[in-house]
């Protein structure tokens, strides 16, 4: 049977420096049909403790630039704008934790008998919504955004024994550095918490008079400051409830003293150029140079902001360029056996005092190494001097690299065997080859130093080892294979974008984050980017908006004490201004004994985004076949244990499951066919590698796009039951399934696959709309490559261009736009992601039902 239950006692640190899935991971068991032969269809100390007393815990962002917050208490004791007088009322206090729970609040539809095979078409034609839990009306007000904070259930079983029985993963996805619009900040001498657990006071608290409350998680009642309970506006003393604390599950506070070791950090960055001749030939550096260029006042920080650079071949290049200087001063280290700094007082200057020289460096930088004949790249001494040269402060590396390292530690050698990739039974090298940059990693996290990569190569470069540089240290990896600027224009306009956005988003640094949970539940499994120094402790040298995270957990003990389960989210950083700060989320969700209830209240693609990550750890553990294998399992035994709970009747035959769970065979099949996943000769070992990581990183919602795209049909766009943004009208075309049947021959479409668009043209489309839209007469005049529609004063155009800049607008990464045409040489980019259809090596929906229903049916 797939094991889904949650592993007892520590965690464990797998391959990537996070929880190993132990024994409460997926487990391969059956082999399905496979069709190899098939072709696809046509067409340091830690900054700040989170541990007990007298430490405080958690964490926060900053708020973001350019983005509204409310702040609170600019005085002490603290002050609530606009707060009038309390009211006195006799049940002020009766907000008791048996007061969350509400009348059922989950349509009766969601656990009712579906046939799947007789109701192959279940993909709604709107985006998916999570179910709501059940929880009162004054309660369910106050729930944490999904898309910041949810679980793979929204009704927590009581016992470990009905978790089991439910064959679901119960797990946690967190997103919590997210940039919010609406972000409440408060500046107070006292931040309220528990004093055994240490929880932050939050919303589903229960206040037992004016002067106690008691914690949500622990249950244990603790004293209420007086300043807590002070209305500076009117000077008197009143409710609780009204403080900002208490009216949102989503919290910043602005941390006093006593939450850091030591003085906040500057901003501080350090840019690492590979300039040998891969790279110089691809053009990355002009690029890149020009975009630092024009985005360097609006790197985040303060007047204290440091900044330096480094470039590399078979040798480092220094730059000295502090103030007084007429024009930098470049010093080589040719022992790269032995790093040393030269001058290492003058590498990492002011950026106010010494922006001419930066700009002078960022001009001359391309045309300095344009002649460069050298093709050893020592990208690894080239890390060893940044570490020597961050230590003192910690920060950001931003390291741009354009082949394998072949030169002084870390050497790597390519590892691609062309006729591996048709292996049936594995997938090798999907694990580093090294652990040298694992090592670095940890060094750099231990310095509170984060490294993120820019890979740029047409050919192998080793992804599965460079990225743990960043991995361990709470980095980021990007890539862009075959980037050059002449002959892949789609990718520099995405490295351009990306590049942007990477240099203005808000950061965090030096940031410690734990989740806390009610009495009873552990979290004992972590996915994402970050060590953990402890056994729920995660250190994240840098933190950024972009990045997202997931858990596994197991019930310990029973939850009787309670009718709710509450979650609580802690991220203490200093922000790039210098201070520090904390934001908290409160996640409240049902206990329930029901395993009906469990079923109605499960988050399909919660589960989804969870179990792709664990399957990536599988990978890498034991084998992608076996991976493969535990994700249909867990299809397989879901659906198995859903049917036991139904009478012969309701069992009747054909595939049953519950409405609720009607997606998951779909996204599963999606799995399997996804990059990171798919047993094909066409996935490059770099691209596999790459998915893989992206899966781990990403917030859940980008995580589905990935697994998942969302297709339109673009070819009748209309204003009916359109929506208004940014003084613009939106069409909102209805979502189709992902599959040729859905195709109409005279039909456009855009898929939306999360780093890129498809808008994809069939040969019989309108010729109206061919002229509405591309400006020419017909199929045949459509221009390739093409990636940016042409500005036409129509309906058709402005409803387009509209709406395919309101998906861009929706992600904060860039996704170029491609149009394919029908037959087009690129059109498999298209095709492929059509997952409902028979491809290479993995079978239809229909066929992968009616094996389901086999398996099911034993």
């Amino acid at each position: 049977m797939a094991n889904l239950t949650s592993m007892s006692g520590p965690p464990t640190q797998d391959m990537q420096g996070r929880g190993g899935v132990g024994g409460g991971g997926l487990t391969g068991k059956r082999a399905y049909p496979q069709y190899p032969n098939q072709t696809p269809m046509s067409g340091p100390p830690l900054p700040g403790q989170m541990a007990g007393q007298p430490q405080p815990a958690g964490s926060q962002p900053g708020p973001t630039a350019g983005v509204p917050n409310d702040t609170y208490g600019q005085q002490r004791p603290q002050q609530i704008p606009n707060a009038q007088s309390y009211a006195q009322s006799p049940n002020q206090y009766e907000n008791s934790l048996s007061g969350g729970m509400g009348k059922l609040n989950i349509q009766q539809g969601d656990t009712r008998p579906l046939n799947l095979l007789q109701n192959r078409h279940v993909l709604p034609s709107t985006p998916v919504e999570p179910p709501k839990p059940n929880l009162s009306p004054e309660y369910r007000k106050l729930v944490c955004n999904p898309d910041i904070f949810r679980t793979t259930l929204t009704s927590i079983p009581q016992t470990q024994q009905l978790l089991n029985k439910s064959k679901l993963p119960l797990g946690i996805l967190i997103h919590p550095f997210k940039d919010l619009t609406h972000l409440p900040v408060i500046q107070s001498s006292v931040i309220v918490r528990c004093r055994s657990c240490r929880t932050y006071i939050n919303p589903f608290v229960q206040f037992v008079d004016h002067r106690r409350w008691k914690c949500n998680l622990c249950y244990r009642i603790n004293d209420l400051p007086d300043e807590f309970n002070f209305d500076p506006v009117t000077r008197t003393y009143g409710e609780p409830q009204r403080r900002p604390e208490i009216k949102s599950s989503t919290i910043e506070f602005i941390a006093p003293s006593e939450y850091m070791l030591r003085p906040p950090q500057p901003a501080t960055y350090l840019f690492m150029f590979d300039v040998c001749f891969n790279a110089v030939e691809s053009g990355y550096l002009s690029v890149a140079c020009q975009v630092l260029l024009e985005e360097l006042d609006k790197l985040p920080g303060d007047a204290r902001t440091m900044i330096g650079f480094v470039t590399f071949d078979s040798t480092l290049h220094f730059y000295n360029l502090q103030e007084g200087l007429s024009r930098p001063s470049m010093m080589v280290v040719s022992d790269i056996d032995d790093i040393f700094l030269p001058c290492p007082n003058d590498l990492l200057v002011n950026l106010q005092e010494s922006k001419e020289l930066i700009q002078e460096l960022l001009t001359q930088l391309p045309s300095m190494f344009s002649g460069n004949k050298e093709t050893q790249s020592a990208l690894g001494p080239a890390l060893q001097s940044a570490l020597k040269l961050m230590s003192p402060i910690g920060g950001r590396v931003t390291v741009f690299q354009s082949s394998l390292p072949s030169h002084g530690p870390g050497t790597l050698k390519s590892r691609e065997d062309m006729s591996q990739r048709t292996n049936s039974k594995d997938i090798p090298n999907l694990g580093p080859a090294t652990d040298f940059y694992k090592k670095m990693s940890l060094d750099c996290s231990a310095q509170q130093i984060s490294v993120d990569l820019f890979l740029f190569a047409n050919n192998y470069i080793d992804i599965a080892s460079l990225s743990c540089v960043s991995k361990f240290s709470g980095g980021c990896v990007n890539y862009y294979p075959a980037f050059h600027t002449v002959r892949t224009p789609a990718e520099v306009e995405r490295f351009e974008n990306d590049f942007r956005r990477y240099l203005t988003r808000k950061i965090g640094f030096e940031a410690v984050m734990r989740i806390r949970c009610t009495k009873g539940l552990s979290i004992h499994t972590f996915h994402g980017n970050f060590f953990v120094r402890s056994t729920d402790l995660l250190s994240l040298p840098n933190i950024n908006p972009d990045a997202g995270f997931a858990m596994q957990m197991s019930i310990e003990d029973s939850l009787n004490d309670s009718p709710l389960a509450c979650f609580q989210a802690a991220l203490l950083y200093t922000s790039s201004k210098g201070e520090r700060r904390i934001r908290v989320h409160t996640l409240c969700l049902p206990v329930t004994n029901q395993l009906s209830e469990v079923y109605a209240g499960a988050d399909t693609q919660g589960i989804v985004s969870l179990l792709s990550r664990m399957a990536v750890d599988r990978t890498l553990t034991a084998t992608i076949v076996d991976a493969r294998d535990a994700l249909v399992n867990v299809c397989i035994d879901s659906l198995s244990a859903f049917k036991t709970t139904l009478s012969s009747g309701q069992a009747g035959v054909g595939l049953i499951g519950p409405n609720s769970l009607r997606l998951l065979p779909l996204y599963t099949l999606a799995m399997l066919k996804c990059t990171a996943f798919k047993l094909s000769s066409s996935v490059r070992l770099d691209e596999r590698v790459f998915a893989m990581d992206m899966l781990k990183y990403h917030p859940m919602i980008y995580t589905m796009l990935m697994i998942h795209p969302t297709l339109y049909p673009v070819h009748e766009l209309s204003d009916e039951g359109a929506i208004s943004h940014d003084d613009q009208t939106i069409p909102q075309p209805p979502i189709l399934s992902l599959s040729s049947e859905h195709l109409f021959k005279n039909g456009a479409y855009l898929m939306d696959r999360g780093d890129a668009l498809y808008l994809y043209i069939n040969r019989e489309v309108s010729p109206n709309f061919i002229q509405s839209v591309f400006d020419v007469p017909d199929f045949q005049s459509i221009g390739e490559p093409m990636h940016e529609l042409p500005e036409l004063d129509n309906a058709v155009s402005d409803r387009l261009r509209n709406f395919i800049q309101y998906l861009e607008e929706k992600r904060p990464f860039h996704a170029p736009l491609h149009v394919i045409r029908e037959d087009s040489r690129m059109r498999i980019l298209f095709l492929r992601h059509l997952v409902e259809d028979r491809s290479e090596s993995v079978m239809s929906y229909y066929e992968f039902l009616q094996h389901l229903q086999k398996e099911v049916g034993k």
